[in-house]
């Protein structure tokens, strides 16, 4: 893959499909009606065993706050409740991130940087009644220690990142909490370690798809790491099929390949993706 230097010495790669140069090309050529579209955990913050102490790498706050003006907007697009998210990323009160959103929840609930102040929808009635019945569950089919749930108040996360043998605890987990979300209408959204319950028609691609066009974007990039990440990818092929330019980055993992086989740009991790961002800030004139 090759790539080219910055004036400020940043480099920036070149993605390694030819849909994917175009829609770096389209970006950089008209960077104001371009959308920055980033998923969280994993891409913009290491993964770790507790998401609690979860926080954006250090370098990406100052990355963004150059980026962000420069574009129409960068859009944070997780799973986790979008307070939850500007918390631990530190996306609150920035100079320069006026042009920022989370979209929590999969769009569900939206954080917009100038007003400081979370918008949402009622809860789904099947997530209080999952609540109720998972810890009853998780006792009956032995999950066993370090297996735990996650209360993101419009869904239920069950971890086994910290069980004794992860990937059996998960494989274990996966029928009985499929069972259980149908019942009370409901999805389940597996991850790396985690098996996620939430209502259905919450994506990051209807979320990543609205947003695009609600500011008429002209061109997308998205950065995602995971499984819950393939609809966004997904919605980029949409807006590519309807004529509009757009850049899918893998933020890359062992854990997970399937993004990685999709991907136009894979870097290593959170830290690539961060130095990519400062490569586009700098490409892009104020």
């Amino acid at each position: 893959m090759g790539s080219h230097e910055t004036e400020t010495g940043n480099t920036l790669p070149t993605p390694a499909t030819p849909a994917g140069r175009a829609g770096l090309d389209a970006l950089l050529a008209r960077p104001g009606k371009a959308v920055i579209a980033l998923d969280f955990d994993g891409t913009l913050a290491p993964i770790v065993p507790d998401p609690e102490q979860a926080r954006a790498h250090p370098d990406a706050v100052p990355a963004l706050a150059v980026l962000a003006p420069k574009v129409a907007a960068v859009a944070v697009i997780t799973g986790r409740p979008a307070d939850v998210a500007v918390r631990h990323g530190g996306f609150a009160g920035v100079d320069g991130l006026e042009h920022l959103v989370v979209l929590g929840h999969y769009g569900a609930e939206r954080w917009d940087a100038v007003s400081g102040e979370v918008s949402a929808p009622a809860p789904h009635p099947g997530v209080a009644a999952v609540r109720e019945e998972l810890p009853g569950l998780l006792d009956r089919v032995g999950a066993g220690p370090g297996t735990w749930i996650e209360d993101k108040s419009r869904a239920i996360a069950v971890h086994t990142r910290r069980a004794a043998d992860p990937q059996a605890a998960f494989d274990a987990l996966r029928a009985p909490l499929f069972d259980l979300a149908a019942r009370h209408g409901l999805i389940v959204e597996p991850g790396r370690m985690v098996l996620e319950l939430r209502p259905p028609g919450m994506d990051k691609g209807v979320a990543l798809l609205q947003y695009v066009g609600e500011l008429g974007a002209e061109s997308v990039l998205y950065a995602g790491d995971d499984l819950g990440d393939l609809p966004a990818y997904a919605a980029v092929g949409e807006l590519r099929s309807a004529g509009t330019p757009g850049l899918l980055v893998c933020s890359g993992s062992d854990e997970v390949t399937e993004l990685r086989e999709q991907a136009d740009l894979v870097v290593d991790g959170p830290k690539g993706v961060v130095a990519l961002l400062a490569g586009l800030a700098a490409h892009l004139k104020d």
